[in-house]
């Protein structure tokens, strides 16, 4: 079932896609490129907003296929559909006055929370494993008590902007997350077999209805990167990478994988961490760690082709996916 998820989303998100393109292109959806950002001076007006092409096929094929039980799912659906509008409103401002600057960065954190508060609230009151996380490599939890509210409000905030950081090279931001949500889909699945719970219909049709929308979002990754690896014909952005940062952030905090996002998602974890180091250290002494950042606009100043930063980013989250695997016990 979670497979035909896949090939369906697939093939819809892979139909979808040209007419997307032509749409954005006649709308003149083009992406506005830093002028600092020497490298993608021939990306100037490259259409954007390509989230929407892996977004609508995984919720309509994810609807389709999620068993009883809808409240989870659907909510998970509907936080990645907010996050979506956020971006694509953001993506919006950006096009409509020519500049690189959307939302402002606090209008984007006040949406970014509203949500996150009500997902934290959901997860304490009704989700899958109550205040419980698992400990990686483990079938051991333990409990946060009502601390698991700030917990995935922080989890979210991280997630959904350093997923965003990342999207700046063709193809990075999607294949990092099409590896990522195939290895949470796996990671969800072996806890829904082996963990005591999984005596309980109702965690194995929730986990079921989790791993369908990870399968389906992979599908529709699969299929946007057709389009989106070096050169690229559309960019995601920020319509795409915030919601994938949201679904991500929601499936790990439903099933009780938030603690593998940072080891499985480590390249989001470069992204972020090397903006946050950058802006600390060039306040205090005016001189920057980096030629640039995120992390990936640094190694293209230090002269490493594009698509080889995007070859090394993948081996890399592949290499920590068979690592959680190994230690987890699924090979």
């Amino acid at each position: 079932m979670n497979i035909l998820g896949f090939i369906i989303t697939f093939f819809v998100s892979l139909v979808f896609s040209p007419l997307v393109i032509k749409i954005t292109k006649k709308l003149k959806f083009g992406q506005n490129i830093l002028g600092y950002v020497s490298e993608h001076s021939s990306k100037q007006g490259t259409p954007t907003m390509g989230g929407i092409i892996f977004i609508l096929p995984c919720i309509i094929v994810s609807l389709f296929f999620i068993k009883s039980n809808f409240t989870m799912p659907i909510l998970c659906l509907a936080v990645f559909l907010s996050y979506a509008l956020i971006g694509f409103l953001d993506d919006f401002i950006k096009i409509k006055f020519k500049r690189n600057l959307g939302l402002l960065p606090y209008q984007k954190v006040i949406f970014q929370v509203l949500i996150a508060v009500i997902v934290a609230f959901f997860v304490y009151k009704n989700g899958l494993l109550s205040t419980y996380i698992y400990l990686p490599f483990s079938l051991n939890k333990i409990s946060l008590g009502y601390m698991i509210i700030p917990f995935v409000v922080i989890v979210f905030l991280a997630t959904t902007n350093s997923v965003n950081l990342t999207d700046g090279l063709d193809g990075l931001a999607g294949s990092v997350s099409l590896i990522f949500f195939v290895s949470i889909a796996l990671i969800g699945n072996f806890y829904m077999l082996f963990d005591v719970n999984a005596f309980q219909l109702t965690y194995i049709n929730q986990m079921q209805n989790l791993n369908t929308i990870c399968w389906c979002i992979s599908g529709g990754l699969l299929a946007f990167l057709v389009f989106n690896f070096y050169p690229a014909k559309i960019f995601m952005g920020d319509t795409g990478s915030l919601s994938l940062g949201a679904l991500m952030a929601t499936i790990c905090c439903f099933n009780g994988t938030s603690l593998y996002i940072p080891i499985i998602g480590l390249m989001f974890v470069v992204s972020s961490l090397s903006v946050i180091i950058q802006v600390l250290y060039f306040k205090k002494t005016k001189k920057r760690v980096f030629l640039m950042a995120p992390f990936h606009h640094h190694l293209q100043h230090k002269g490493m082709y594009e698509t080889k930063i995007v070859f090394i980013y993948i081996v890399i989250t592949i290499l920590l996916s068979l690592i959680s695997f190994v230690l987890l016990g699924i090979v």
